[in-house]
Formats: structure tokens, C-alpha cells, sequence
């Protein structure tokens, strides 16, 4: 794409979560809205959801696999309604999230519907990003910016709660907490305990209660188990000495709360009924879905209204999505990369970490402040064990003088070095014009056993991606292909 064109592509998003499975079809407008003198910036226009599918739920083999036979078909039919083929498809993201992305098979399934999304970002989310994810598409993200004040988005699913905070736009903190509407199975309808998850087994422990599949279950039984489950979540939000139960259920490290806090949005399948007006007044209306998932948002807002925090309603609660991928191809001269070894090239789907927004004061003048920055932001969206791809994008040095230079790549060094192994490649975005220098640095640093790509003259946001292509013409050239998730998010 060149600096003044623009261009409309099609593109689908494919979210498969715990309770339920969706599908956004949209249409982009992506330019490059840099004048010709700046850095290219992938910029989204324009766009249009031409199809939304039903909400499924997600189809499971024994609780244990995703039944990937039955999502492939479910994805096909929902292209024969919006009249689209695989070949339509410009890009795309499919993200597997909450307890399905734990499912034995899930990495199987994310390469058997690569296919239907043309270019696409695909990744099995972990809780932090996940958290990210939802408060993006429930227009928290967009809500902080606008109002200027934190906010916490929690996305409660059928399996996990995450909690995001935002401000001016940019997530500061995420945890991530096992609980969601649908760790206790109902006969759809009925009274009857069909599954109990092993999240559920201990909330029933520290309630003292005993329940197995078969059982009846009554509604002040339900109203108590919801209720505690309701208070473990605001519990997170209001203190760090958490309970027994909330620690034990904590799937990532609790959130910092040294910054101030009064709204709450709350997103996914469960926030229907948190800004419902009345609640649930039988088994039958709680177990309407198979579970309690109705249940557990009523308690939920009681126990926020009485925690003292203003309830937001978001844009989006189940919808709370990605509805697609802005992409933009481009080749990068030699001039403006440094690469330290080529093994691990062509990368495709690194995650963009960005340590300081654009709104920030700029960057430290100490490695060791810089370093922290550096630690926060790769512990918002590394998870444990990952083998993803992770890269760093700053706008630069706060100067191009030599010592800055220098004293970014000392900060980088000491933020990643518990994250990235090794054997990874540490990978560099830097808008200003020092790719160069800043990764001869980095040489200097870690010896040139460690693999390092740097690539400058390029902006980009937190969570977007990148993919790296082989360099071409003797190393003179590198593709590079920029992607942001787009979410259908409007003022609120």
C-alpha cells in the first residue's frame, strides 16, 4: 500500500470462548494517514459489519476437546448466510479464550480455521490478553480515554472472570480469576447438576457444601453459591489481602490498585444480567442456558452497587469482540534494520508490546525506571510458557544522542531478560530513525550468540502484530507486514 492509497478489504473475526462461539464479518477502510515524511502507521477509516452470526455455544467433546469437526462447520454455514467463501477473506483473527484455550486440542483447531481468515492473526489468548481483548471491545478502553478516569473492565464468561484497567486508552493492569456462569452444568431448564468444574469444587469447599452430578439443586442453594462467587470477584478489585478462595482462584498475579478506581464495566456472557432490572426468581429462569450464569450477574451487580463503584454500561457485553484484522504490507530498506543472525525468520503473529503509550511523558532517563516500564508491559501480555513471539515498540530514545541510545538498550536488557529465553529472538520496533545504533547496542549487551532483529521507522500500537519476512537482495530488504485488531467500538 503506498502513502496516499487506501484500500477496503474484507475481514472476519472468530471468537471461541468457554460458553459460546461467534463470528464478525466487516468490511475496513485502511490508509496510511503519516504525511509522506513520517513513519507508516496502519490507521482503520472506516468500518462496517456486514454480518454477525448467531451466538453458539461452543460445541465440547466431553468437556475435555473442542469438537473442531463441529466448529469448522459451524464457521462454514455462517459464511453461506453472509455469502462469503474463504477466498473473500483479506484478514482476520480467531482467538480461542477463557477455559477452552486450556482444551487439549485447542492449538489443533486454531490451524484447521486459519484457513477461513485469509491473513490472519490467530492465537490461543492467554487470561492477561484476553483481558485486554474484552475491554477493548466493550469500549472501556475508548471510555477512559474520552472521560480521562480508570476503569475496570471485567469480562466474566463461562469460565474465567478478567479484569483489565484502563486509562487514557492504554490497559495498566490485568488479572485474571477462575470463575464464570458456567463452572456449575444445570439441566437446561431444569434443576438437575450435570457438571461440576474443578473451580466450582472449590467454591463448594469453602462454603462447606457437597454437591454431585445428579443432585437436585435448589434456588437458595444457587443464590448462595452465587453470591460468594460474586464476592470473590469484587473482592479483587477492592483489596490486595485477598481470601483464601480468591487467591487459590487467581490465574494470574492480583492487580496493583495503586491508582484510583470508581467504574466498573462488566462485559461477556454474563453481563446481560448485571444491568438487568429484576433477577432470576427460579431454578428454571437461572438454568435457562444449562448453567447459572444469570444467577451469578445479578449477585454480581448487587455486590458492586453495594461495594460503592459506579456501574457503566458497555457498549457491547456478549458481542464484546474482535470484528476483524487491518493489515498493511510494506518493505523496509536496509538502512533501517539491524539483524543479528536470520534463523528464526520469516516470524508471523508477534505480539507488539508497547512500553509507553503516545500520551506518556516520554521515556525515563534511567535504565533501571525504563526497565520497569519495560517488565510491566511484557507481564500484561506474556503468559508462562508461551511460545509466541514477543517484540518491544517504542517511538525511541528521548534523544538520538549516543548515551540515550545507549541507555534505552541497558533498559530493554534489564526489563525482558526473566521473559524472553534465550533462544527467542528479542525483537525491536523503534519509530525514530536509530535502528541501527540501538541494536548494535543491544549486540554489545547480550554478545552475538542472541539473535536481535530492529527494525525502526515503523508506529506501532500495544497489542497489534507483526509479521517478519526473510530479508531479500542480500539483506538489503525486509518485508514486513503491520496488523491491528479492530474492535466495533463507538463513543459511549
Amino acid at each position: 500500500m503506498s502513502r496516499s492509497d487506501s484500500q477496503i478489504i474484507t475481514s472476519v473475526g472468530i471468537d471461541i470462548g468457554t460458553t459460546t462461539t461467534q463470528l464478525v464479518l466487516s468490511r475496513l477502510t485502511i490508509e496510511n494517514t503519516a504525511s509522506v515524511t513520517l513513519v507508516p502507521r496502519v490507521s482503520i477509516t472506516a468500518k462496517e459489519v456486514i454480518h454477525r452470526s448467531r451466538i453458539h455455544l461452543t460445541p465440547l467433546l466431553e468437556h475435555h476437546l473442542i469438537n473442531g469437526e463441529e466448529i469448522s462447520r459451524l464457521v462454514e454455514e455462517e459464511y453461506r448466510l453472509a455469502a462469503v467463501t474463504p477466498r473473500d477473506i483479506d484478514s482476520g483473527a480467531v482467538i480461542i479464550t477463557g477455559e477452552t484455550a486450556k482444551k487439549e486440542n485447542a492449538k489443533a483447531l486454531l490451524d484447521v480455521l486459519a484457513g477461513f481468515a485469509g491473513d490472519f492473526v490467530v492465537a490461543a489468548a492467554g487470561p492477561n490478553l484476553e483481558s485486554i481483548y474484552a475491554g477493548k471491545g466493550s469500549g472501556a478502553g475508548a471510555y477512559s480515554a474520552e472521560k480521562h478516569q480508570e476503569i475496570v473492565n471485567i469480562d466474566v464468561g463461562g469460565g474465567t472472570s478478567n479484569f483489565a484497567v484502563f486509562r487514557e486508552g492504554q490497559a495498566i493492569d490485568t488479572t485474571c480469576l477462575n470463575i464464570g456462569g458456567r463452572l456449575l452444568e444445570i439441566e437446561p431448564g431444569g434443576d438437575r447438576v450435570t457438571y461440576i468444574a474443578q473451580p466450582m469444587q472449590a467454591v463448594l469447599k469453602a462454603m462447606g457444601r457437597r454437591i454431585r452430578v445428579g443432585e437436585v439443586i435448589q434456588l437458595e442453594h444457587l443464590r448462595e453459591i452465587a453470591a460468594l462467587m460474586a464476592q470473590s470477584i469484587v473482592e479483587v478489585i477492592l483489596s490486595k489481602n485477598l481470601s483464601s478462595l480468591t487467591g487459590e482462584l487467581l490465574m494470574a498475579p492480583p492487580l496493583s490498585l495503586n491508582y484510583p478506581l470508581n467504574s466498573i464495566m462488566v462485559s461477556g456472557g454474563v453481563a446481560d444480567y448485571v444491568y438487568k432490572d429484576s433477577p432470576p426468581c427460579s431454578v428454571e429462569e437461572v438454568s435457562a442456558f444449562g448453567d447459572m450464569g444469570p444467577l451469578l450477574g445479578w449477585m454480581l451487580r448487587e455486590k458492586i452497587i453495594a461495594a460503592g463503584f459506579a456501574l457503566i454500561k458497555p457498549l457491547e457485553t456478549v458481542r464484546a469482540t474482535v470484528i476483524g484484522t487491518g493489515t498493511q504490507s510494506i518493505s523496509l530498506s536496509g538502512s533501517t534494520i539491524h539483524v543479528q543472525g536470520q534463523a528464526s525468520l520469516p516470524l508471523r503473529n508477534i505480539l507488539v508490546a508497547k512500553p509507553f503509550p503516545r500520551e506518556s511523558a516520554g521515556i525515563p532517563a534511567a535504565a533501571e525506571e525504563i526497565g520497569d516500564f519495560v517488565r510491566k508491559s511484557v507481564s500484561l501480555l506474556y503468559t508462562e510458557g508461551q511460545t509466541q513471539h514477543l517484540a518491544l515498540a517504542f517511538q525511541g530514545p528521548r534523544t538520538l544522542s549516543f548515551l540515550d541510545i545507549q541507555t534505552l538498550a541497558k533498559g530493554i536488557v534489564l526489563g525482558v531478560d526473566e521473559f524472553i529465553a534465550g533462544d527467542k529472538p528479542l525483537i525491536l520496533i523503534i519509530e525514530k530513525d536509530c535502528g541501527k545504533i540501538l541494536g548494535q547496542c543491544l549486540t554489545a549487551l547480550c554478545g552475538k550468540h542472541r539473535e536481535l532483529i530492529c527494525i525502526d521507522q515503523l508506529c506501532l500500537e500495544n497489542c497489534d502484530y507483526i509479521d517478519i519476512g526473510k530479508p531479500l537482495m542480500g539483506g538489503r530488504v525486509i518485508p514486513v507486514v503491520m496488523k491491528t485488531l479492530v474492535f466495533d467500538t463507538k463513543k459511549l
